[in-house]
């Protein structure tokens, strides 16, 4: 499984970025998705289950029961994530993402628990498969289905950096592989009679679990602890600021991110000589440049006078300490 994106990335400066209302509308189009394909799984793999009796599928079977129950959770969670700031929360409820990502965990690692036990079950006490055709046929249909979400998924996940889409993404990664491990062992199990095979599947798949359910952990973690976008993402607003005629470049360089949203303060180099109506007008001209690239950003700008501005800061944060 591949591991997550730390930082919800941006859109390239060569396509027009897209507006917060546009990414809501997208991430929730992406969790309808998830719900739907999950529920359609399910189904598929309870009758294959109930056709051959494989361990491997009632592993795939039982993963899928809780994405559904984890992809209504994201769909829900989106959808509270996209609501205005108001009163109570006047920075937005973006975070509702990372909480669903920390729920999406819980579930997986409880998946990887209930897959492990059965297939140490089969492992001990292993049992031909009956009908092994019916669940290959199914697991093949599960791939195609689980391989267009993902690939939807993607494509939501570079438009809007949505942690809860991206911690959704992984569960059918993992599953998309696990599929295929399960899919081999039915049919060395069922082919050429190797019993073990699909309790050696079941096993893998919980290893697979296991894995994404630390990635998805690690992912909600970063935006609950306020961790700074990347270094790529920095230095780019950072050449943004710079290219505004009359900047002097910028230090005390602070973002996080919150949902589908970014938030970013800093300490902008002005020329001294500036009057106050002069400053606000170029902050506003810097404002605007970078809402140009993060539609949607929360921006926080403080003017300081090149070169004549005192060293200032709590004693918590040393602003002269950081770029």
């Amino acid at each position: 499984m591949a591991g997550p994106d730390t930082h919800p990335p941006s859109a390239p400066l060569s396509a027009a970025p897209l507006t917060a209302p546009d990414k809501s509308r997208l991430v929730r189009r992406a969790a309808m998705a998830s719900v739907t394909v999950a529920l359609v799984l399910m189904g598929l793999k309870l009758w294959a289950w109930w056709q051959s009796g494989s361990v491997a599928v009632l592993s795939s079977l039982t993963d899928s029961g809780l994405d559904a129950l984890a992809s209504i959770v994201t769909l829900l969670a989106v959808r509270y994530a996209a609501k205005p700031p108001d009163e109570e929360h006047r920075f937005g409820h973006g975070k509702a993402e990372a909480f669903a990502g920390l729920f999406q965990a819980a579930l997986v690692m409880t998946s990887a628990v209930l897959v492990g036990r059965e297939a140490v079950v089969a492992l001990l006490n292993p049992q031909p498969l009956s009908q092994s055709g019916a669940a290959i046929g199914v697991m093949g249909v599960s791939m195609v289905l689980t391989l267009g979400l993902v690939m939807f998924q993607a494509h939501v996940h570079r438009a809007t950096g949505s942690v809860a889409i991206a911690g959704d993404r992984l569960h059918y990664v993992g599953d998309l592989l696990g599929n295929l491990v399960v899919l081999l062992g039915v049919a060395v199990a069922g082919l050429w009679g190797w019993l073990y095979a699909d309790a050696l599947a079941g096993l893998l798949v919980c290893s697979w679990l296991i894995w994404g359910a630390i990635q998805v952990l690690s992912e909600a973690a970063n935006q609950l602890m306020d961790r700074e976008l990347d270094d790529q993402e920095r230095e780019r607003i950072a050449q943004i600021v710079a290219a505004v005629p009359g900047s002097l470049g910028l230090h005390y360089l602070r973002t996080r991110a919150s949902g589908t949203h970014i938030h970013m303060q800093f300490h902008l180099d002005v020329p001294p000589d500036l009057s106050l109506v002069e400053a606000h007008e170029l902050m506003v001209a810097v404002e605007n440049a970078l809402l140009g690239v993060y539609p949607g950003a929360d921006i926080l700008i403080h003017p300081d006078p090149k070169g004549e501005a005192e060293p200032h800061g709590s004693d918590v944060f040393d602003p002269n300490g950081l770029r």
